[in-house]
């Protein structure tokens, strides 16, 4: 008997704009284009609409949508996607009028980051952030969809289904947030032992698809997911990296941003970017190819003082300096580094940056201990950073890279800071 493989079917899908003017609309739709690819659809066209306010009913205006329906119609589209939040009356309206089903963004990005979640704590921020979209777009045929209750003092008109689905989901948010909040605390637990144990953690950050991950599994062999997709990463990974100077570093990736993200995903989302604002050292990474690089590494910056971190060292990272084919001007990031996580171009001098803005609490020391204290450069070894040693007529002679807990031991043996 032969076997006959058979695909999945790869919805076909055409990207509908409004554009009112509130936004750069051609970047926003250019940025559509690329979720839907990493949502596993076809995005086949787009049709665009300048329209001073959405259309209530139906977002874009009668003679558009009759645009949308024939073109739909004439290239077999499964699926219509809109840049922009659709109210559930509008979504139901173009569903009745073209018979194609019909996503938003907001809708197609929660999409991604079902599929992107791994950890438990990703997967808990997504359904959240589902549930919190999908409270307000309940709808129900109210008393139509009436229940009787089944007891004495319970009979009556009952309550509506739309009623129980809502307090069902309110149910539903509360014990995700509580499970949340424990996921949380085992991470500022991770966090203090951290601080403790004196590790500086260096964040990576940027807009989604800048090449983050691929810079993290350069540099530390993590083995991070890292696709030519947006949102290939939810889950903030950390690994130790070693300096050239002999520090060791811990490195968080951490989600990308993406234009125009709905509050209450940024909300969903707030634990992964908050590993970004404890962080001593802040690396905003970009694609330099991107002809929006410069704004992109603004707004991350501008996003980056919302959370707090204005006394941070940021540094500005140029990434896929390989695939640059026209001048870079990079004005007001000048003291950016230019590399390439794919090739380990530049890599030299993004180190070199790290450890340029290492915090004040490590120090890189020389010592001349005498040999009654010899047991220091043992403890050296063991708790800090110890690059050479040397015996002399006089003691040791040792350089050594420490924090400042373990300074009050070394500070009478300092020769040399």
């Amino acid at each position: 008997m032969e076997l006959i493989e058979t695909q999945e079917k790869i919805d076909r899908a055409l990207l509908v704009s409004v554009d009112t003017g509130d936004f750069d609309a051609e970047s926003s739709l250019s940025e559509l284009f690329e979720l839907v690819e990493s949502a596993g659809a076809e995005p086949v066209a787009s049709i665009s609409q300048k329209l001073e306010r959405p259309d209530t009913a139906t977002c874009v205006g009668s003679g558009k949508l009759l645009e949308i329906k024939e073109y739909c119609e004439a290239h077999e589209i499964d699926l219509l996607i809109f840049d922009c939040e659709l109210t559930p009356t509008q979504i139901r309206n173009i569903e009745a009028e073209t018979d194609v089903r019909v996503v938003d963004r907001t809708t197609l990005i929660l999409d991604i980051f079902s599929l992107r979640a791994r950890s438990k704590e990703g997967k808990l921020q997504v359904e959240l952030a589902q549930l919190k979209y999908s409270l307000p777009r309940l709808t129900g045929k109210g008393i139509a969809l009436s229940r009787l209750g089944g007891g004495i003092g319970t009979r009556g008109p009952g309550e509506t289904k739309l009623e129980t689905d809502r307090r069902h989901i309110r149910r539903r948010m509360e014990t995700v947030k509580e499970q949340l909040r424990e996921v949380e605390s085992h991470r500022n637990e991770l966090r203090k032992r951290r601080e403790k144990n004196s590790v500086i953690t260096v964040a990576i950050v940027g807009y989604t698809n800048a090449g983050k991950s691929t810079l993290m599994n350069y540099l530390t062999q993590a083995g991070v997911l890292a696709e030519n997709k947006l949102f290939a990463t939810l889950d903030p990974t950390s690994r130790a990296l070693k300096l050239p100077s002999g520090v060791t570093v811990m490195l968080i990736d951490t989600v990308g941003f993406v234009r125009r993200l709905p509050h209450h995903l940024v909300e969903a989302f707030k634990s992964t970017l908050e590993e970004a604002a404890q962080a001593d050292i802040i690396l905003n990474v970009c694609d330099i190819n991107s002809p929006e690089a410069h704004l992109h590494l603004q707004v991350t910056r501008e996003l980056l003082q919302e959370l707090g971190c204005t006394d941070t060292p940021i540094v500005s990272v140029l990434n896929k300096c390989d695939l640059l084919d026209y001048h870079f001007d990079e004005g007001d990031f000048s003291s950016s580094v230019r590399i390439s996580a794919k090739t380990g171009e530049g890599m030299d001098r993004l180190l070199l940056a790290i450890e340029e803005n290492l915090p004040v609490r490590v120090k890189k020391v020389k010592l001349l201990v005498p040999f009654s204290e010899a047991g220091l450069i043992a403890q050296i070894r063991k708790t800090a950073t110890l690059e050479s040693e040397e015996y002399t007529a006089e003691g040791i002679v040792a350089e050594a890279i420490i924090d400042e807990k373990f300074w009050h031991k070394v500070r009478d043996f300092v020769i040399d800071e």
